[in-house]
């Protein structure tokens, strides 16, 4: 699938434009079609912010997004018109960044273009996700109810990454603590005290002697792993950067790394949450399924639902298209059958993805909380190897004298 940058007129003459993921300019004039514009003029992109769209303005920070559609919800829902909503936004806001953008997006809409051409002048910011959303609001005449969850969407998004981080910080800072602790012991210490015992020329424990090797080691080879994993990590990284090979590793993550269950679960749940999100804002399931596919970082992954989005247009069941995936848990899929027949699809798949989150949220707290105490123990356990290596030899020295 490539992007086309598009053109078209609105069913009252104006002039809209944008960009659509399609498999060619037949399918990029049937969306338009879908969406009652007439188009004018489709041209094959690089990208979604390809052209001067893409260098118009810089990227917002989630948070900073999140609260700029919260306020815009809130004021939109309090029946203000929008270009006073944006206006009172562009002065509130004590950032400069969102300052300018916002007053560039009420600008566009005082010229009587829609928010969601506005929108889409800043794609670094406002994602195909976004944009679709603002625009079913649009359509339908809920702008305020759509803002409202795509700042709901956002902020727990916010909250979720933001627990993740809370929760690594402190086992990768006493992981680093440990391994500096150990390796100022081995390369700076042991040596010192061990080099007294040496001028005995008496016969040393063996656990002595292994601490000896590995200082000895550390000492001479020490600067060479540290050099060789870092430039193991920045190959990988330059490796990564070909199409190929960044496939190649997410179908490794999705089948057979050791995290495949945890990586499964992270973009089934925000797959599913993202498609729960377009479907209460009417947007039609395969159009939303090819939407919420692109928020799906892991490329492996995207290929698997982008064919079960395939399957669903040949008229299969999404049940059926998502199992065939295998990307979904047993329980996310009966929700989501259950949620086809009793015809209350988007509120069973959003308390699906709320279970998802919920159980995942669950299994990183649990792996940390395992993990915590196990590299507490580890430490404990080398240092205390270390102590009794040197207090073998000084215990022995106390018997000869005596």
């Amino acid at each position: 699938m490539a992007w086309y940058a598009w053109t078209a007129t609105d069913s009252a003459g104006k002039s809209r434009r944008g960009t659509l993921q399609a498999e060619g300019p037949k399918q990029v004039r049937q969306q338009l079609r879908e969406q009652k514009l007439m188009p004018v003029n489709i041209v094959q992109t690089s990208g979604p912010g390809a052209g001067k769209g893409a260098q118009k303005g810089a990227r917002l920070s989630t948070p900073a997004l999140s609260m700029f559609t919260r306020q815009l919800s809130t004021l939109v829902n309090a029946a203000l018109p929008l270009e006073s909503a944006l206006k009172a936004i562009s002065r509130q806001t004590e950032d400069k960044k969102l300052a300018a953008m916002v007053t560039e997006i009420r600008d566009k809409v005082v010229e009587g273009h829609t928010l969601f051409d506005a929108f889409s002048q800043f794609p670094r910011t406002f994602d195909k996700l976004y944009c679709t959303l603002v625009m079913a609001g649009e359509k339908t005449g809920h702008l305020g109810d759509v803002l409202e969850k795509l700042a709901e969407y956002n902020e727990q998004r916010q909250k979720m990454k933001s627990k993740l981080t809370q929760a690594m910080v402190y086992p990768i800072t006493l992981t680093v603590v440990a391994i500096a602790v150990i390796a100022i012991l081995l390369v700076a210490v042991v040596p010192q005290v061990i080099e007294q015992f040496v001028h005995m020329k008496q016969q040393l424990p063996l656990t002595t002697r292994t601490l000896i090797a590995v200082s000895d080691f550390l000492q001479a080879y020490g600067l060479f792993i540290a050099g060789g994993l870092a430039g193991a990590f920045t190959g990988f990284r330059i490796w990564l950067k070909t199409d190929k090979n960044r496939f190649s590793y997410h179908r490794w993550l999705i089948l057979r790394s050791p995290l495949k269950k945890l990586v499964c679960a992270i973009n089934s749940a925000r797959y599913i949450r993202t498609l729960s999100i377009l479907q209460a804002s009417s947007v039609p399931l395969l159009e939303g399924m090819y939407i919420a596919m692109d928020g799906i970082e892991n490329r492996y992954a995207r290929q698997l639902l982008e064919q079960a989005a395939d399957t669903v247009r040949q008229g299969a069941s999404l049940y059926q298209a998502l199992e065939q995936a295998k990307l979904f848990p047993p329980t996310m899929l009966y929700m989501i059958a259950s949620g086809e027949e009793s015809g209350e699809l988007g509120s069973l798949m959003d308390r699906a993805a709320e279970n998802q989150e919920s159980a995942l949220q669950h299994r990183i707290t649990l792996t940390l909380s395992v993990f915590e105490p196990a590299l507490v123990v580890t430490m404990a356990t080398v240092v205390l190897f270390i102590v009794l290596s040197i207090l073998q030899p000084l215990l022995q020295l106390n018997n000869m004298v005596g």
